[in-house]
């Protein structure tokens, strides 16, 4: 996979970040109040209309020590489509069941790609509206958008040796807007920026090198975070603030349209779903029913890789705790002291089994265990659902069996 793909893999989860919550389905209070971030709304909304901001910007900084630079930027975002259906006699209907599908009325998306190569320029984006209309059994489905404008508006600046880049988007819908889901149809939904450098590289924001630390804080952003998407002549202008150089987990099967997610626990939740929910989550939008059968059809490795993995993790681990060896296997007696955690504490005095010893990204260390006594443990461990303490929380026992 080339970087501009795995950096657009990662502005596909953006762009359809809150897109449709579990448990997926229409009726779903959660779902009825839609959307999601990055909503740059129509600026003449009425306040009835609870319209977001119309615009967003970003500066980030751009060192290019050979010849000027040049940037291609990519805007990104969804269009409202209200999908209506109507019986034979052409009579809106909440649901219509053609053939072996069954449907309901649902504002669906149309993702957009606008693509530019801005310098100190600006750019007028028009996405026009339209209505098609499918026949099937029964009735009709009928899908309407409304036209989208907005404006993209670039400017460059010298700032020491580094060159500032601002990025700013906005809404331009002329026309007055009232209602809530009208405001909706006429707004970019999920908008944000992929930014590519030639002849140059984007530095770091949150991790700027000494030289440009001053620089990047006098950068100033508005709903709109930059990061560095993969390597450093990539970028990407989130309505979320991510890390540099997020990235897809290898062990994840498919979106389920929330970056904070837990794939398990969300899998597993929808497994649990009764035939009647999983059909109304099927029927409420494809990309729900695309979740639902892929969730039906997972099989026992697949769920077991959900569970995540161990990164960097030395395959033999071990540590000195007052003097004797501690490692996988090794039984210790928990003396939790440095949290005030309740759960922590609850567990005082007890004999553990030591998993795995392991590192964080800030290099402390953390010892696994499962608790001897817990007719769970097994499982605990099979899952890979372990207790995490600090050496200094451990007395070693000798070695388990």
């Amino acid at each position: 996979m080339s970087a501009l793909a795995a950096a657009r893999a990662v502005a596909d989860a953006v762009l359809y970040e809150g897109y449709l919550l579990y448990p997926y389905r229409a009726s779903a209070v959660k779902n009825r109040s839609r959307w999601q971030f990055g909503v740059l709304g129509p600026p003449a909304a009425a306040p009835s209309a609870c319209a977001e901001p119309p615009s967003l910007s970003l500066q980030c900084l751009l060192a290019s020590p050979v010849r000027p630079p040049a940037v291609t930027l990519h805007l990104r975002f969804l269009q409202v489509q209200a999908r209506q259906l109507l019986d034979a006699a052409r009579n809106p209907v909440p649901s219509l069941a053609p053939g072996s599908r069954t449907l309901v009325s649902w504002d669906e998306a149309v993702e957009h790609e606008i693509t530019l190569s801005p310098w100190a320029a600006t750019f007028d984006v028009d996405v026009p509206g339209g209505e098609d209309e499918e026949r099937v059994d029964g009735g009709w489905i009928v899908r309407r958008r409304e036209p989208l404008t907005a404006l993209v508006r670039t400017t460059a600046e010298p700032d020491g040796d580094l060159l500032r880049l601002t990025v700013t988007v906005a809404n331009t819908e002329p026309r007055v807007v009232t209602g809530k889901e009208e405001a909706a149809r006429r707004s970019l939904v999920g908008a944000h920026l992929l930014l590519a450098a030639r002849d140059g590289t984007f530095v770091s924001l949150i991790d700027p090198p000494p030289g440009a630390a001053a620089a990047a804080a006098r950068c100033r952003q508005d709903r709109c975070w930059p990061v560095l998407a993969g390597p450093d002549d990539l970028l990407l202008g989130a309505p979320i603030i991510l890390y540099d150089h997020p990235a897809v987990a290898a062990q994840s099967p498919g979106d389920l349209f929330d970056l904070t997610e837990i794939d398990e626990i969300l899998t597993l939740r929808v497994m649990t779903m009764t035939d009647a929910e999983k059909a109304e989550a099927r029927a409420t939008d494809e990309r729900a029913r695309a979740i639902v059968d892929r969730c039906d059809n997972l099989e026992p490795g697949d769920l077991e890789r959900l569970h995540g993995a161990w990164l960097d993790a030395p395959a033999d681990s071990s540590l000195l705790i007052d003097g004797v060896p501690v490692a996988e296997g090794s039984l210790v007696r928990l003396r939790p002291s440095r949290r005030a955690d309740a759960q922590d504490i609850f567990f005082a005095g007890q004999v553990a089994r030591v998993t795995a010893v392991v590192s964080d990204v800030d290099d402390n260390t953390h010892v696994a265990v499962v608790l001897v006594d817990d007719p769970a443990a097994d499982l605990h461990d099979w899952y890979g659902r372990y207790l995490y303490f600090a050496p200094g929380e451990l007395e070693p026992l000798g070695e388990g069996t």
